[in-house]
């Protein structure tokens, strides 16, 4: 595997990381009320875009950080709107 796709991977898992230790705050407080829906709609808007593009380039470190992100900020919304 080429130094690049090394290093697409592991910007990959901690970008798509970031959002964790915010995941697992909601999911145990189930509390969203210090959240932003804009931004993490904005959010979800740009990593979905981005899956698009690794897609069409077929980047598989691209695909799977922004596929894990997507996921993570799809769960942050889906909890705000069912707790506010």
């Amino acid at each position: 595997m080429r130094m690049s796709m090394w290093i697409g991977y592991c910007a990959a898992f901690i970008s798509a990381l970031a959002m964790a230790p915010q995941v697992i705050k909601v999911s145990r407080t189930k509390r969203t009320d210090d959240l932003s829906r804009g931004a993490f709609c904005a959010l979800a808007a740009g990593l979905f875009l981005w899956l698009v593009y690794g897609i069409m380039i077929h980047e598989a470190p691209v695909i799977a950080g922004n596929a894990v992100g997507l996921s993570l900020a799809l769960y942050i919304i889906f909890m705000k709107v069912r707790h506010g």
